[in-house]
């Protein structure tokens, strides 16, 4: 027991030492192996037009022989065709992308 409470002040002081960088990579890296079960809302003209749940993740697009960032973003979900935030039978999950520039979202972690 001493072991391991020894082996958590270490890894605490270890990690306070890091840069504010260093820890958000961390964490990023953490959610990508655990996921986080994100929402994201497509909205048009202030209405919801479309839901994705049970997302792991967006990521951005980079570029084939530049590797620059793209104005898009992309990720898998589960298209939520009756908007309740729930898989249901039939809604399967699907690819999808939107533009940094035109598309107006909100992408968040599902409460349930």
């Amino acid at each position: 027991m001493l072991k391991y409470l020894f082996l958590a002040i270490i890894l605490l002081f270890v990690f306070a030492g890091c840069t504010q960088e260093s820890q958000n990579k961390i964490g990023r890296s953490i959610q990508n192996w655990t996921g986080t079960n994100g929402i994201l809302d497509i909205y048009s003209g202030g209405k919801l037009v479309k839901r994705f749940i049970k997302i792991d993740k967006l990521s951005t697009a980079y570029g084939t022989s530049d590797n620059k960032p793209r104005p898009y973003r992309f990720g898998y979900g589960f298209l939520d065709e009756n908007f309740n935030a729930q898989k249901d039978p039939g809604e399967k999950k699907v690819y999808f992308e939107f533009s940094d520039y035109s598309t107006n979202y909100i992408f968040y972690e599902n409460p349930r």
